[in-house]
């Protein structure tokens, strides 16, 4: 996989239903219409806010239906994109997205690929990282997005919905992107690794959408790192899910499993979990080691605590006082980390704490 360019390659280009939500419901395609968009509907394209976490396709949604509706050869009169490189203050607005909107959009060109295109009468500006835009450019956008919205559609993306003003949300129509789901993304990843000729088992996949956490974009660029390191060595090594938790700065879930154990919590290798007397640490002076131990290998607290979270509320045999106790000493240490407590030290005092819970 090449390092340049690689996530442009895999992103799609239009959509898979063809702009279908431009039919009115219960009403078929008029016969022998070479338009996918009807004709009456077109001034009727609202304002959008496409708002949800990274990597879930916002951009590349909106930039696939403007490529729909205008084609290759219009798309660079009828489209301004500025992202969060950019600056968008207000002078920016006042100038640049004004003069644009203004502009009456250019006669349709014939496309050079042959094919039709709706091409309706109008011109779309996405912005996208809209949360970032300070308070004064926001709202010298509302009244540019009233006064031009006969020849002018503005499509919002953002992350957080709430940083977008009231005024400005409320002449849009809200989409929300949810994280993929594990079965999209184990599909696009495998079509993927096909294309760009990466030998990857279904465990990789599996490994990829954990660490990923539903943001595909991510995913993505974990491959194109674990495939680059496998093929600097010669001859080019297999990728693992080892070499994907190390790229992505996950705690090995080896470390996880023997640190549960050495509290009290065995995690078999078959995947079920059990509490196992034998292998718990005795005393402090036992656990205190341990988690030096751990400290020396440089590890992430904060992603030692979120990946022990998962484990112990997961857990098939614990009950639920003991999850909560544990919890609560999780949940306490993510707020001391985050104020800048000594990871070393809390991560003692949670692995203290979740072993007096199981004992219990």
């Amino acid at each position: 996989m090449a390092a340049s360019h690689a996530l442009h390659r895999v992103k799609p280009v239009t959509l898979p239903v063809p702009m279908s939500f431009f039919q009115p419901l219960n009403q078929a395609p008029k016969a022998n219409s070479k338009r996918v968009v009807d004709p009456e509907l077109q001034p009727w394209l609202p304002h959008m806010l496409f708002y949800g976490p990274p990597g879930t396709g916002k951009t590349s949604t909106i930039l696939a239906l403007s490529r729909q509706l205008f084609g290759p050869d219009n798309f660079r009169s009828r489209v301004l994109e500025l992202n969060a490189s950019d600056e968008r203050g207000i002078s920016i607005v006042r100038e640049k997205i004004k003069d644009f909107a203004r502009q009456t959009p250019r006669a349709q060109v014939i496309a050079s690929d042959g094919k039709t295109y709706p091409c309706p009468p109008y011109k779309i500006i996405i912005l996208d990282e809209a949360d970032s835009m300070t308070q004064d450019a926001q709202a010298a956008l509302r009244r540019i997005m009233e006064n031009y919205a006969r020849i002018t559609r503005f499509c919002l993306v953002c992350n957080y919905v709430t940083r977008i003003i009231e005024p400005l949300a409320s002449r849009c129509s809200k989409f929300r992107f949810k994280p993929l789901d594990s079965n999209s993304t184990s599909s696009r990843l495998s079509h993927i690794a096909a294309a760009e000729n990466v030998d990857v088992s279904p465990t990789v996949i599996t490994t990829l959408i954990n660490t990923s956490h539903g943001d595909l974009r991510r995913s993505i660029t974990y491959l194109q790192s674990a495939s680059r390191l496998a093929k600097s060595t010669d001859p080019p090594s297999v990728i693992s899910p080892e070499d994907i938790q190390e790229i992505a700065g996950v705690v090995p879930d080896s470390v996880i499993n023997d640190f549960a154990s050495s509290l009290g919590v065995d995690v078999t290798a078959n995947g079920g979990m059990d509490l196992d007397d034998d292998r718990k640490v005795k005393g402090f002076d036992g656990i205190r080691s341990k988690v030096r131990e751990i400290v020396r290998e440089g590890y992430s607290a904060s992603q030692m605590m979120s990946q022990l979270h998962d484990l112990m509320v997961e857990h098939p045999t614990l009950t639920a006082r003991q999850k909560a106790q544990s919890a609560l000493a999780l949940a306490e240490a993510d707020k001391a980390l985050c104020d800048g407590a000594d990871e070393e030290l809390w991560i003692l005092e949670v692995a203290l704490r979740i072993h007096k819970a199981v004992a219990s």
